[in-house]
């Protein structure tokens, strides 16, 4: 134990001294070129001669991977389901694969007595149809038989008319007339015979005799007009109104039967219409539990990657804290369970600070690179940028992102899975055809921007008339020309040989830097929107290529130049969506 002790000890002894002696060269190392630096006006690596060219400005942010489409798994029982089977996550399913199964032996009994149930309500529902045509037919014969009686009853009063009183009417007027003429004879005869009696032709009896006959025709002529007097005053008009009357009645017992049909048929056909709802609803019942049956097992709609709903979110940008589904889980109605992202197109979800969240188009292309395949860059553009913002949560509650969604192009086959961190640049814009330096050639104080210039055998202060900044370079637009050389870092006291006015520079500066009109004051780390304005904020903390993740030396000890060291790390931490340690990735100018 004490052998292994000491090896150990002396194992470390020996990585102190390496990492001691890997120091003191790198510290010797750079005093040299610190040395040449100063001694060496054109050649040193702290000094950059000015040129023309181009440069893209882009906004470096970090996000997420996730698929552009992707389709919902969900519980779809009405009820709650106890999970048997569930596939693994991570599994690549085709189309058709059994994602998962639910117990459905309740559902399977809920079928049986439904199909019961759907025999039941068919059978009432044939037995309410009989009853209905039945109920029709009797109807239809019973409307039949009123409309016989009601023709039958117009036929009596017709023939009555027509016929029985026509002939009453002349069997009376023949009575009556035969009554005058048998009265005129009877009258006639009566004269006759009362001349012959007085003259002794006849006897008295026989007078007698013809005296009778002529009153019993006077009797007959007088009951002949009673009687046409008594029927057409009486018998006849009782006769019409008896006739008509049935005629009325006739028709009234036809109105009663039809309205009596209309409420009987009626309420047959709605017990009938009442029965087809039951047997409908039966079937509606058991179709909806053989459906429910079908969804006790569910089956991928397409090719994917099985992602559990409890690990990832919808859009790949917020964990859950549920608990993975496994077999006897218990599941709610319509609970999001699983996630099949289609890999064959990628999208990298990605946050950007509000200050600059405006100079994002859909469109603008961008390149991403997986934390996953740092070596490998994909392509993309911008599709769309939130509506809303989200909050930083309680680590930084007055911070607002929005989230930007670029489809990648290509980055199948790569292994990428949804949730995987990535880190993005938008290209927002580019400078063409313009004179510029790098951003660490740039100084502040207050208004003023200025640049240290070599001369004699220290360097001098230059005013610098400013324009665009991406996170390496910025645009100058007044102040030097082509083939000035630039100091890279901040000159020590003893190297600066002369200072410009600074309050005299900065009202002019004020003046010359004022935002056009029309501009946007919205910035990009410090620069406005539309060529021109103020890249401090996006120069503070930036490093040129090559020169990453080493401090340019004599960047220490000033108190602004501190102050403004203090701003990079937070405008890093904005344009970079909270992770500062993303390095910046602008694409390198041309630099003739």
């Amino acid at each position: 134990m004490n052998n292994a002790l000491s090896k150990r000890r002396a194992g470390t002894t020996v990585v102190v001294v390496t990492i001691i002696g890997l120091a003191t060269v790198l510290g010797t190392a750079t005093l040299l070129v610190r040395s040449t630096s100063v001694g060496d006006g054109n050649g040193a690596a702290d000094r950059h001669v000015v040129r023309r060219g181009s440069f893209d400005i882009t906004i470096p942010t970090s996000g997420e991977l996730a698929a552009l489409h992707q389709i919902e798994i969900r519980n779809k029982l009405k009820s709650r389901g106890v999970l048997t089977e569930i596939v693994a996550e991570g599994t690549t399913v085709k189309e058709g694969d059994v994602l998962m199964r639910f117990a459905d032996e309740d559902m399977r009994s809920r079928i049986k007595d439904a199909k019961d149930a759907v025999n039941t309500a068919e059978s009432n529902l044939v037995s309410s149809q009989a009853k209905l045509d039945i109920t029709v037919s009797e109807h239809q014969s019973e409307l039949a038989n009123a409309d016989l009686r009601v023709m039958l009853a117009e036929l009596a009063l017709k023939a009555w008319r027509k016929g029985e009183v026509v002939s009453r009417r002349k069997e009376l007027a023949v009575a009556l007339e035969a009554a005058e003429i048998d009265y005129e004879r009877a009258i006639a005869r009566f004269e006759d015979s009362k001349n012959l009696v007085t003259q002794d032709f006849i006897s008295q009896d026989e007078y007698k005799r013809d005296e009778i006959a002529k009153i019993k025709a006077k009797a007959t002529l007088e009951q002949a007009k009673l009687d046409i007097e008594v029927y057409e005053q009486y018998r006849f008009v009782e006769q019409k109104a008896q006739r008509e009357s049935d005629v009325e009645q006739a028709f009234a017992d036809r109105e009663r039967v039809k309205e009596r049909q209309k409420v009987e048929v009626e309420s047959a056909r709605s017990e009938v219409a009442s029965k087809t709802y039951q047997h409908e609803s039966r079937k509606e019942r058991l179709a909806d539990y053989r459906e429910q049956l079908e969804y006790c097992t569910i089956r991928a709609p397409s090719a994917g990657l099985v992602v559990y709903y409890s690990s990832l979110a919808t859009g790949g940008m917020h964990r859950s804290q549920g608990q993975p589904p496994d077999v006897g889980t218990e599941l709610r109605p319509n609970e999001q369970v699983i996630l099949l992202p289609d890999m064959s197109q990628l999208i990298a979800a990605v946050k950007v600070n509000e200050a600059l969240s405006g100079l994002i188009k859909p469109g603008q292309p961008a390149t991403v690179t997986s934390d996953a395949l740092p070596d490998t860059v994909l392509h993309g553009e911008v599709i769309n940028i939130g509506v809303l913002a989200e909050s930083g949560g309680w680590r930084d509650p007055n911070r607002r992102d929005y989230t930007v969604r670029i489809l990648l192009s290509g980055g199948t086959g790569l292994g990428l899975k949804p949730s995987m961190r990535c880190k993005a640049d938008i290209n927002v814009g580019h400078v063409e055809d313009a004179l510029f330096v790098p951003i660490q050639a740039i100084f502040r104080d207050g208004p003023v921007s200025f640049v240290y210039v070599p001369k004699g055998s220290g360097f001098a202060e230059r005013q610098v008339m400013l324009g665009d900044a991406s996170e390496l370079f910025v645009q100058i637009n007044d102040g030097l020309a082509e083939g000035d050389v630039v100091l890279l870092r901040e000159p020590s006291l003893g190297e600066i040989v002369s200072r410009i006015d600074k309050a005299g520079a900065g009202v002019q500066q004020t003046a010359m830097g004022a935002p056009r009109r029309g501009s946007s004051d919205r910035t990009y780390g410090g620069s406005r929107q539309g060529m021109g304005g103020d890249p401090s904020r996006a120069m503070r903390g930036r490093r040129p290529a090559g020169m990453r993740g080493k401090r340019p030396e004599g960047r220490r000890g000033d108190a602004a130049r501190g102050d403004a060291a203090q701003g990079a790390s937070d405008d890093r931490s904005s344009a970079r969506g909270g992770n500062t340690d993303q390095p910046a990735t602008d694409k390198s100018a041309q630099d003739s």
